[in-house]
């Protein structure tokens, strides 16, 4: 992990078209703000483990085909 220091202001880049600019800091939280392109998904950490955690579910259990029809009314 490469740990770095910035102040309010000052941004970090990541490949050549994502920024991360310290917002703001207020005693033990920093808000940052994330410059990237659409098609990169940002997420919080957090979240992403409870979509991967969803993702492997649904593999694990694939979807009757009949029950997909269902939902459809066929």
């Amino acid at each position: 992990m490469l740990a770095l220091s910035r102040k309010k202001g000052e941004a970090l880049m990541i490949n050549n078209d994502i920024e991360i600019t310290v917002l703001d800091i207020k005693g033990e939280q920093v808000k940052i703000g994330i410059a990237a392109p659409k098609e990169v998904p940002v997420y919080r950490k957090e979240v992403y483990i409870q979509i991967q955690e969803a993702n492997k579910e649904a593999f694990a259990h694939p979807a009757d085909v009949e029950q997909l029809a269902s939902l459809f009314g066929k």
